[in-house]
């Protein structure tokens, strides 16, 4: 038996300095100190019947031996004119990226649930062609893996033609690039004013820039604002504008062609920098002057009060209940394989629930973050964050703030912007959680005398990505009756501009001549549930209050609850735009019953703030019409694996995929079928979002939950339960395992040194 505890860390060091000291005088050691706790037992948890550990590389990303035979290949196969992409000019040929490719579902499930032999490990590389007379992006599969021998151009068959060069995502060279313009050619032309307002020094780095997106109002265009803010040393840049703002056209394959086609300064607009100087030198610049002290605590994350006793901690007093294995996670209940998209972001396959597939796939699909505000950088803000990258952008996790002390923490292996593998240490984290909440509980007093129940327990999988100002922090949580929570937490800086004329109209004003701008977020999953197998149907219920006779008084009525009970049988009548009428039941089942006579479901239960989407006659729309629905189920198919695209934020007006093709009217009766759910909230920034945003009521998502799946609840089979009668010894170890717990869990968790997964160079 296991039972998680609570303990003050506080408690063990006092204790152990009382009755050990320092730990550096004369014998010190156990048989000094006998009442010392021993040490709590690490041995993993011991295998299920439907454990397959050989399975555990099939929805693995690709290790760091697959990535550098992967680039190996590529650089033999394309030529010397590859160059390294962290010093690639738009003119030259790189590889951007190379991740794993997915393999196909039905090759999947024969090699999972027939014994076939495992499909190809290949792996998906985008290589951007700017050295050649049509530049273009191409996507190329290579395998197969360890070993590859081959290489297929997809680029076609995914998009129905080449993918124009200007939809590529950005390289850090080209931000380089941006930043010397700006710093090195233009900002001398405006010395004078800056430095009046903003502490500016020729050659100095006092100030940083940030980019908005996308990049021009149309087909085509790669023009980009960039606004300016105080580079504060160990605090967020991101509330500290100086209210000047940039618009960079960079589409040229040549960097010196690159100009400046708009600036904005403290609300208003001149068409260059040396305009703005030549007006501020005649008097006609009105100049906020922004001071360059931020450097306060009021600003930065160090806390302004000593350590104080240390937070309570969970561990395991008998050992780990869940193991770790490559990318498979196996617990008493729940199995399951992870991953990280390079761009998608986090992702699971093959969850199976007492060892039946519930689902073979929940990833995320899409974040995106629409801004308002009076100054251009704000109000041409719409980041669909794939296009800079969930995974690539992830960061490592923090022991004991990101995720719990003791958790297990795997590593990452990419190859993004560069022709050798790296790693992010501490990328993904699994743990058990005890919830400090029952589960279910009843006390009886009526009738019959007794207390049973269980508390809550969960397994945890969680990444964090840090998109420049924002922190994502992305969880799956099992629970031991078959439910599943997906959800995010946001935090971090808030994005700030220049506070100016009717800027509240815009958000708060969070500090001095700074506005922190209202904006929405909004994520998109893709949940591919398979409910007691491929063939599943969908389900509406709701509820209506019927008027019905009163059966022994037929004279009066009464409003009779009823439940209303449909079956959905295409995309359409399955697609729930988000404000529209939904069903508050809606889920997945199969043609096989319970034991009652209910098909077995899942139930999706949305716990959503929903967002206005973006109105559809925005020309950019289409590239994020996944947020027109709260939820929309399809029929899956392998040429919609994704809702989004990493092209899509660079070329929004003709989005390289746009979800609303993938609802058409298909019949979604007896289909293999995959439900979009989006979860999203309204952010207006106010005072206390100041230094950070907090995650508390700053997290939406779903559950997943058994609907007529089982006979009963599975959890009243848990080994975790507690029942006694008043007739019997609550105290009594045979009677109630809580009462051994003086017994148990009298031991210390065996802590491993503190250590944090660095920064990128």
């Amino acid at each position: 038996m296991f039972i998680f505890i609570f303990l003050s860390l506080w408690t063990l060091l006092v204790m152990g300095r009382e009755e050990g000291g320092t730990g550096r005088e004369k014998g010190v050691g156990k048989k000094c100190h006998p009442s010392l706790p021993p040490r709590c037992p690490s041995g993993s948890p011991s295998d299920q019947p439907w454990t397959h550990p050989d399975q555990s590389q099939l929805f693995a990303d690709l290790s760091q031996e697959e990535l550098t035979a992967v680039m190996s290949f590529l650089t033999q196969k394309l030529g010397p004119d590859l160059v390294d992409a962290r010093q690639a000019q738009p003119s030259d040929n790189c590889v951007f990226s190379v991740e794993l490719q997915l393999p196909p579902k039905a090759a999947a499930l024969a090699h999972l649930d027939r014994g076939s032999p495992p499909p190809a490990r290949e792996a998906l590389a985008i290589v951007f062609f700017g050295g050649q007379p049509q530049p273009n992006v191409t996507e190329l599969v290579v395998g197969p893996l360890p070993q590859p021998s081959y290489m297929r151009d997809v680029t076609v068959e995914r998009h129905g033609g080449p993918l124009p060069y200007y939809r590529r995502p950005f390289l850090i060279r080209e931000y380089q690039d941006i930043d010397q313009l700006i710093f090195d050619r233009e900002l001398p032309q405006a010395a004078g004013v800056l430095h009046h307002c903003c502490s500016y020094k020729q050659g100095g780095r006092n100030l940083v820039i940030l980019t908005a997106a996308p990049r021009g109002v149309q087909s085509g265009d790669r023009a980009t604002w960039f606004a300016l803010y105080y580079n504060i040393s160990g605090s967020g840049i991101f509330l500290h504008p100086v209210g000047l703002e940039l618009l960079v056209d960079h589409k040229a394959l040549d960097p010196a062609q690159w100009t400046i086609q708009k600036v904005f300064f403290q609300g208003r607009y001149y068409e260059s920098l040396a305009q703005l100087e030549k007006q501020f030198e005649a008097g006609q610049v009105n100049v906020v002057v922004i001071p360059d002290n931020g450097t306060g605590g009021s600003w930065s994350l160090k806390s302004r009060v000593p350590p104080g006793p240390t937070p309570p901690l969970q561990f395991h007093p008998q050992g780990a209940r869940f193991s770790v294995q490559g990318s498979r996670v196996t617990s008493s209940l729940w199995t399951f394989s992870f991953g990280l998209g390079a761009f998608s972001g986090p992702r699971i396959f093959d969850v199976r629930f007492q060892g039946e597939r519930l689902a073979y796939e929940i990833s995320l699909q899409e974040i995106l973050v629409v801004y308002g505000g009076n100054t251009p950088f704000a109000m041409m803000n719409r980041y669909m964050d794939r296009g800079f990258g969930m995974g690539k952008f992830a960061t490592p996790l923090t022991r004991g703030v990101d995720c719990p002390y003791l958790a297990t923490y795997v590593d990452w292996h990419f190859l993004l912007e560069s022709q050798a593998p790296r790693t992010l240490h501490d990328a993904f984290c699994v743990f058990e959680q005890n919830k400090g909440l029952p589960l279910r509980r009843h006390h009886s007093d009526v009738f019959s005398h007794y207390f049973g129940g269980l508390v809550e327990t969960v397994l945890v999988f969680r990444s964090v990505s840090s998109l420049y100002n924002y922190d994502y922090v992305w969880d799956v949580i099992f629970h031991p009756h078959g439910a599943i929570q997906v959800k995010f937490h946001a935090t971090g800086f808030i994005t700030s501009v220049f506070h100016f004329g009717a800027a509240r109209r815009y958000g708060n004003q969070v500090r001095e001549n700074t506005l922190g701008a209202v904006h929405t977020h909004s994520a998109h999953y893709k949940v591919d549930l398979d409910v007691g197998g491929l063939e599943n149907w969908v389900w509406a219920e709701d509820m209506a209050f019927v008027p019905t006779a009163i059966p022994w008084s037929p004279e009066h009525q009464i409003q009779t609850l009823q439940v209303t009970r449909k079956q959905l049988e295409t995309e359409e009548q399955a697609a729930f735009p988000l404000g529209g009428a939904s069903p508050r039941h809606l889920y997945l089942a199969s043609n096989q019953s319970n034991k009652w006579g209910h098909p077995r479901g899942y139930r999706i239960q949305i716990i959503n703030e929903p967002v206005e989407p973006l109105p559809q006659n925005s020309p950019m729309e289409r590239a994020v019409s996944w947020g027109r629905y709260q939820l929309a189920v399809t029929q899956r198919k392998e040429t919609e694996p994704s809702s989004s695209s990493v092209f899509n934020q660079n070329d929004p007006w003709t989005p390289t995929v746009d979800f609303a093709d993938f609802i058409n009217n298909e019949t979604i009766a007896g289909k293999d079928l995959v439900a979009w759910v989006t979860a999203g909230f309204l952010h207006i920034p106010h005072a206390e979002d100041i230094p950070n945003t907090v995650t508390v009521g700053n997290s939406v998502g779903f559950f997943l939950r058994p609907y007529n799946f089982f006979d009963e609840d599975s959890s009243i089979n848990s080994a975790d339960s507690i029942y006694f009668r008043e007739d019997q010894d609550a105290g009594s170890c045979e009677v109630n395992s809580l009462a051994c717990l003086p017994q148990v869990a009298a031991c210390a968790p065996d802590l491993p040194a503190f250590s944090h997964g660095g920064f990128s160079s």
